[in-house]
């Protein structure tokens, strides 16, 4: 009688509260597909497709827990290695390029809700990995948390902006979100000079001051990079920082192996944080999804701005075997 009548509430039930009560009873109730298929008169085949619609339209959530990833043995390594506080270690073993990077990606996103507290003031760098991760990270609301864009505007292909990834992080984080209203390099430097001084924009780079947490990927110095594509270098900026040791690139600025700032003939036309106020921070998390950007990963550790590192075992495998 009993599972008469709930045969009969489902076939009354369609859409997607016949895909959330399958669910219900799959992830909670813990029943396997063909008991939830006998108990409610449908077929295996259906349940099988309410569970695969049930994912697609992010109805169940499922993530392992950090510990999984930050106590693999590849990320105690680097965190011996390297002096870092943490690191978060994602398996990319048979995963193409733009596979291993949004695994990297959505680790990242998993892992940043239990970095960051009420009262941060979290910068935020710019490119596609910023980019992803703050459409990937779950709806939250973390007390009086302001997301900081580092870098000013620039125009790009991509739709990934710097104002693009703060203002969508801080969306899905319930933050407060307190952007540049300013080109990220200028013409001259004596523009830029002058327009560092207008109240409005002096206000909010003086806001930059009281970062205590950073959220980056770094860039390549290659021709390949976001830098140059967006148009914010030139081909013969690239090649003049390359000429000087440059190896990487973060928040807009080149560094050498060590992790320096170098000093060259954007710095002056720039906007935005200056790199040496990034350096010892409370907490710098760098998102390195791929093996083109060991190099780079390598230099911004050594300069001083990462404390937190979430990369895969391929990048974490090289990092590890360089002298």
């Amino acid at each position: 009688m009993g599972g008469q009548t709930r045969r009969r509430n489902l076939a009354q039930v369609s859409g997607e509260n016949a895909v959330i009560q399958v669910a219900w009873m799959y992830y909670e109730d813990g029943q396997n597909q063909q008991e939830i298929a006998a108990a409610l008169g449908i077929s295996r085949a259906t349940v099988v497709n309410y569970l695969q619609e049930a994912r697609e339209k992010g109805l169940i959530r499922i993530t392992l827990a950090a510990p999984a990833f930050t106590t693999h043995r590849l990320a105690l390594a680097l965190n011996h290695r390297f002096g870092l506080q943490g690191s978060y270690v994602i398996p990319d073993e048979g995963t193409g390029t733009e596979e291993g990077f949004l695994r990297v990606v959505r680790g990242a996103a998993n892992w940043l809700p239990d970095l960051i507290a009420p009262g941060d003031r979290l910068g935020v760098a710019w490119g596609r990995t910023v980019y992803e991760l703050a459409e990937m990270v779950e709806p939250a609301r973390i007390e009086d948390l302001a997301v900081l864009q580092l870098v000013g505007s620039m125009a790009t292909p991509y739709g990934f902006t710097a104002e693009a990834c703060s203002t969508r992080l801080a969306q899905r984080l319930g933050a407060r979100c307190l952007n540049l209203h300013a080109p990220a390099i200028l013409s001259r430097a004596v523009l830029a000079a002058d327009l560092r001084e207008e109240p409005i924009l002096k206000a909010q780079l003086d806001q930059l001051e009281t970062v205590n947490k950073l959220l980056f990927s770094v860039g390549t110095a290659t021709a390949e990079s976001h830098i140059v594509l967006s148009g914010l270098a030139t081909p013969a900026d690239l090649d003049w920082y390359v000429g000087h040791g440059a190896v990487g690139v973060i928040c807009g600025r080149f560094i050498d192996a060590e992790g320096r700032q170098l000093p060259g003939p954007m710095e002056d036309r720039m906007i935005g944080v200056p790199l040496p106020r990034l350096v010892g921070l409370e907490m710098g998390i760098l998102v390195t999804p791929g093996l083109d950007k060991v190099e780079a990963t390598r230099a911004a550790i050594r300069g001083g701005y990462v404390t937190h590192l979430v990369t895969a075992t391929s990048v974490a495998e090289a990092l590890l075997a360089a002298p």
